[in-house]
């Protein structure tokens, strides 16, 4: 058991990839950059950056992403909803992120 967060892993693995977390140790580098990873699935999706790989495509209209996070982000553009409001011109988006960069024009930053 982690004694920083109280967390329960079930495998040793598992438990060792949470506690580089909490330290410096990055094993995983980057041959192309020298940048290194605390985890191999980061050093995977950074490695991406070089090669311009895009495995994730949207099944609404083809466009493609290096990651998943990503891929899930841009669907929501896809659907009705749009919860996030500006509060002075009353246009509404999808994500609260893009919400923010919307009233950037209002405040000229």
């Amino acid at each position: 058991m982690s004694d920083k967060k109280n967390k329960v892993f079930s495998l040793k693995g598992i438990l060792i990839i949470h506690q580089r977390t909490h330290t410096v140790e990055k094993p995983y580098q980057c041959k192309q950059c020298d940048k290194t990873f605390a985890q191999n699935g980061n050093l995977v999706k950074h490695q991406r950056t070089h090669t311009g790989e895009k495995p994730y495509q949207c099944n609404q209209c083809d466009k493609v992403f290096s990651q998943h996070s990503s891929l899930k982000l841009h669907q929501w553009t896809h659907t009705e909803e749009k919860p996030y409001q500006c509060k002075q011109c009353d246009k509404s988006f999808s994500r609260n992120t893009v919400l923010i960069l919307h009233q950037r024009k209002h405040t000229g930053d």
